[in-house]
């Protein structure tokens, strides 16, 4: 049987691992958003959040 500070510190060790899991896969995720956004925008696509005034500079 584990004693409680083994427990605790393999709970904080388990959520630390989800944590940086997360955090990576975020990452990962926002880099291949950023690749599909410029190419949407270089295949002529544009933001709607863009005004019409941003297009025409």
């Amino acid at each position: 049987m584990l004693s409680h500070t083994a427990f605790v510190l393999l709970s904080y060790g388990a959520a630390l691992a989800v944590l940086a899991a997360v955090i990576g896969w975020l990452l990962v995720d926002r880099a291949a958003t950023r690749r599909e956004l410029e190419r949407l925008e270089q295949a002529g696509f544009r933001r709607r959040s863009e005004s019409a005034d941003e297009t025409l500079r």
